[in-house]
């Protein structure tokens, strides 16, 4: 059975946009709401998604959708102890994980396929998208890598495994500009309304 799991990190503060980005409308929906969508709508088992800050809001606004959820109590530390808790808080049978951000609204379902498709071809342990020769997101990152993934330092990051096991790494090129675009500050988010 596919046991490729999805997740997705909405734990952060948004500090950079001062709003909640999560939350900011997209497309008649929430940023996060879109993400999740895409997701689902791909071939990976499960989604979860991993709350921290405005975890009320967040978890209000994605009660409707089929995702289990885990909340961060250290979310402040930054990025890498959300990757942390996600992967303790999957089951001891998943197969990998694909890593998104909750602020990728374009990573299209093809190109979810297509990392998963790579993985099952290559059985490399970390499978990365890139699109004109810059890598992006999700990154799957196969369950050999857990416990390694739960003692890795925050001023180092989930990057520092493709360093680290270079050879288990498979780049999958895509023709998606979207696994590259994420939204920082409010003008990201204002450039792309105003498209």
């Amino acid at each position: 059975m596919n046991k490729i799991y999805a997740i997705i990190l909405a734990a952060g503060e948004s500090k950079r946009m001062k709003v909640p980005k999560m939350l900011l409308h997209f497309n008649g929906k929430t940023m996060i709401e879109k993400v999740i969508e895409n997701v689902i709508r791909s071939e990976v088992f499960r989604t979860l998604v991993v709350l921290g800050s405005y975890r009320d809001e967040i978890l209000g606004s994605i009660s409707h959708l089929p995702v289990d959820h885990c909340y961060n109590e250290n979310y402040s530390e930054g990025m890498l102890s959300s990757v942390q808790c996600g992967f303790k808080n999957l089951p001891a049978d998943f197969e990998a994980a694909l890593v998104f951000p909750g602020d990728q609204p374009f990573i299209e379902p093809e190109v979810i396929n297509l990392i998963i498709k790579s993985y099952r071809e290559t059985r490399k342990g970390i499978i990365i998208p890139v699109y004109n020769r810059k890598r992006g997101h999700p990154l799957l990152i196969g369950s050999r890598y857990r416990d390694e993934i739960n003692i890795l330092e925050e001023n180092v990051g989930l990057r520092s495994l493709s360093k680290l096991h270079h050879d288990d790494v498979f780049e999958v090129n895509t023709n998606s500009p979207g696994i590259l675009k994420d939204f920082d500050t409010k003008e990201d988010y204002l450039n792309e309304l105003n498209k």
